[in-house]
């Protein structure tokens, strides 16, 4: 079951999840909401979902026969490109729903993007969005509150630092990179413990710092691939709640895998 009418006329509900990805444990990771429509409805009204559930992303998923279509919105507009949210819809249709296959292939703005169940993590097969170098812009070194030893670009902003500590270590200013066009601004480094670690804001999108963005390694996994010489590379995104990333590059497709789990269930009532 997904969107019914049955608080009488012109009233619907919808059942919906609230979920942690890329986490083992409830409190971490990166959480998103998923909506399940039978149809879809009008861009405005999911947009007032998203920005009522005030998480990174909602995520709105429609069957057709056995495959599925996704969107994805922040609190203020919807993006062509989400990982943690697409994570959490397959875990969604995987656990809750139990959908039988163990891969699911929804239809996005970016194309085909194809889930796979693999032991308890869940892998993604997104596009690569390698970033080529670029000039900073003015605000990025004081907007971030510290300068970069490189900058790249892809759909993003890719700042790239010197240490873990470095990227940690930062605190920005959210309303100078707000003024940067791009949907967001990524910063990375070798990390101590595991390859590389990231964090990402997109205060332009609503989100100051996301806690763990996985369209943002579509661009980290082929810089560090190639920066580090490694195929097979361990991530994990240091923001408070932080997350891990199991990553493959494959060329002109990476894979992102994680683990994910079920915060809650509950129902949306609308009129």
């Amino acid at each position: 079951m997904s969107t019914v009418a049955r608080l009488g006329p012109g009233f619907m509900i919808i059942n919906y999840y609230h979920v942690d990805a890329f986490t083992s444990v409830p409190f971490a990771g990166n959480p998103a909401g998923v909506c399940l429509l039978d149809h879809w409805l009008e861009d405005a009204l999911l947009q007032s979902i998203a920005s009522e559930h005030n998480l990174s992303e909602t995520a709105f998923v429609v069957r057709h026969g056995q495959e599925f279509e996704l969107r994805w919105f922040t609190p203020e507009l919807e993006i062509d490109l989400c990982g943690h949210a697409t994570l959490a819809s397959a875990h969604v249709l995987f656990e809750e729903t139990g959908h039988p296959e163990n891969e699911i292939r929804f239809h996005s703005q970016s194309g085909v993007l194809v889930t796979r169940r693999e032991g308890k993590r869940i892998e993604l097969d997104f596009p690569a969005r390698p970033a080529t170098p670029c000039s900073a812009p003015e605000a990025l070194s004081e907007g971030l509150g510290g300068a970069p030893a490189a900058v790249l670009k892809s759909r993003d902003y890719l700042a790239v630092f010197a240490s873990e500590r470095e990227v940690a270590a930062l605190k920005p200013d959210f309303t100078k990179l707000q003024k940067i066009p791009t949907v967001g601004i990524i910063v990375t480094a070798p990390g101590d413990s595991v390859d590389f670690v990231s964090r990402f804001f997109a205060p332009a999108a609503g989100v100051p710092e996301d806690p763990v963005t996985g369209s943002a390694h579509c661009t980290l996994i082929p810089y560090w691939a190639e920066r580090l010489g490694k195929s097979q590379l361990q991530a994990r995104q240091i923001s408070r709640r932080g997350g891990d990333l199991f990553c493959r590059n494959l060329g002109s497709r990476v894979g992102i895998a994680g683990y994910v789990v079920t915060y809650s269930r509950g129902q949306l009532r609308l009129p």
